[in-house]
């Protein structure tokens, strides 16, 4: 059995001093080779991988006979955002992870085989249209334009609905617009795929905070027949321990956002300035932390450390970031946690306070606890702490509608089979029910409400 066919990179040194994409992709050569070591199983493991169940094997046998068109068409069927998903989506737990291949081999690369058809074909979405006349007079509000909502959006568009977002941010996209560089995942692919979604004509509104700017009751009064909440999870957790608010200690959202949504990268061209030390400490072992720490390496950090809790083998970053991470000359230290931030006479970072850890027993995430080693405290010095250790479901509809039933957490309580809230014609999806996932767990929820509201309405009409 041939080896997984890698895909091409830019150089190390090339790809540190900017923000251009990382990743080049599969050229037709390589998708088409890699495509041949697809089994094309009669069960298709991999479909029960993928929250929104693409027909994996069907849209590689027409990758592997050159026909990437028809490939694209097929992945159409069930997600209409593949450029994006096959850039961050983390297949090797998910569709590759089920790939009967991998039991004795490397799985399929499926996820760079639906970039490939992305990037390579340029199919109309009107092919994906299959309206309901039942339903043509039907409006749902979508309050979020993020993973969940583009999803929950797309699926109810191909059924003749009207659909409106509604996106607190001057651009639409929610956390793959301010949250993932641009050298992971370029905002003109985002752009691209929203596009091809309003062509359908769904209606996206930016600044518009529901909540706030509209109250989630009166999108009832303004007509709408079904309301879903996709949020997401933009409130920033924190360490709670002294020196916080020291100047340049920042939260990962806030210090993406500042990057990517206000192009702080492009400084002076765009007026947001991101102040930055020589030596960067950013706290976490997730995919946050590592675009956390990619991204201060290309706006100037001389050097880049990431301190976790674990080790590397429990790190919920993906393999492949971390890799890049490493490659790029990012620093890690492992089995560390923060106690105190040093701050000095001006009010700036100055060093951080670690405490030194071993592993105990599993705790619930089912991996082994960290547990603090008396004594062995010490102080790293640094200039910018950047604290990724997760996030929250945001607080604001819940607070301005007491009325939803929410968790201790924030989060909204949802059917985990139909996505509905405690209130009737109300649905929730993504982080904002769950917590801080992946964007396609939350595409999958959007368009699994999606399908509930299409019932809820059609037992209406």
């Amino acid at each position: 059995m041939k080896k997984r066919i890698k895909d091409r990179k830019q150089p190390v040194s090339e790809r540190i001093k900017s923000f251009n994409e990382v990743s080049f992709g599969y050229d037709e050569k390589q998708a088409m080779e890699e495509s041949k070591r697809c089994l094309q199983c009669k069960n298709a493991p991999c479909i029960k991988g993928c929250p929104v169940e693409i027909d994996i094997p069907r849209f590689i046998k027409e990758i592997k006979e050159g026909n990437f068109q028809k490939a694209l068409s097929i992945i159409y069927e069930k997600n209409l955002l593949p450029a994006i998903c096959g850039r961050v989506c983390p297949q090797e737990t998910q569709c590759e992870m089920l790939c009967t291949l991998g039991k004795k081999f490397q799985p399929v690369a499926i996820g760079k085989l639906e970039r490939f058809a992305a990037d390579y074909s340029d199919v109309p979405l009107s092919c994906s249209i299959n309206t309901n006349p039942k339903l043509k007079d039907k409006k749902v509000a979508i309050i979020g334009s993020g993973p969940a909502g583009l999803s929950s959006a797309s699926e109810l568009i191909r059924c003749g609905i009207k659909v409106t977002i509604f996106e607190a941010l001057h651009k639409p996209g929610g956390v793959l617009t301010y949250g993932i560089p641009e050298f992971r995942l370029p905002k003109e692919i985002v752009e691209k795929e929203i596009k091809r979604i309003i062509e359908l004509g769904v209606e996206i509104k930016t600044n518009v905070i529901i909540g706030k700017t509209i109250k989630i009751e009166e999108l009832f009064q303004m007509g709408y027949d079904a309301i879903f909440i996709g949020t997401g999870a933009g409130l920033p957790n924190f360490l709670e321990i002294p020196g916080e608010n020291l100047l340049r200690v920042y939260s990962a959202n806030e210090f993406l956002t500042r990057i990517n949504l206000m192009k702080g990268y492009l400084f002076p061209e765009y007026d947001t300035p991101v102040s930055i030390g020589e030596k960067v400490a950013v706290i976490g072992g997730g995919n946050v932390a590592m675009d956390s720490a990619r991204s201060a390496l290309r706006i100037g950090a001389k050097e880049v450390v990431v301190l976790y809790r674990r080790t590397e083998n429990e790190m919920p970053a993906r393999k492949e970031e971390y890799e890049n991470a490493v490659e790029e000359g990012i620093k890690f230290i492992f089995l560390v946690q923060p106690v105190e931030i040093i701050g000095d006479e001006n009010g700036y970072v100055k060093g951080i306070k670690i405490i030194h850890n071993e592993l105990g027993e599993p705790d619930e995430s089912g991996r082994r606890r960290p547990v603090p080693i008396p004594g062995s405290e010490e102080i790293l010095p640094f200039d910018t702490i950047i604290v990724a250790i997760g996030q929250s479901p945001s607080p604001l509809i819940p607070k301005t509608y007491p009325e939803l039933k929410t968790g201790k957490h924030g989060n909204i309580i949802v059917d985990p089979e139909t996505c509905k809230t405690n209130i009737d014609g109300i649905y929730a999806g993504g982080d904002i029910a769950t917590g801080a996932a992946t964007v396609i767990s939350a595409m999958g929820m959007g368009k699994k409400a999606a399908n509930s509201i299409i019932n809820y309405l059609l037992a209406k009409s």
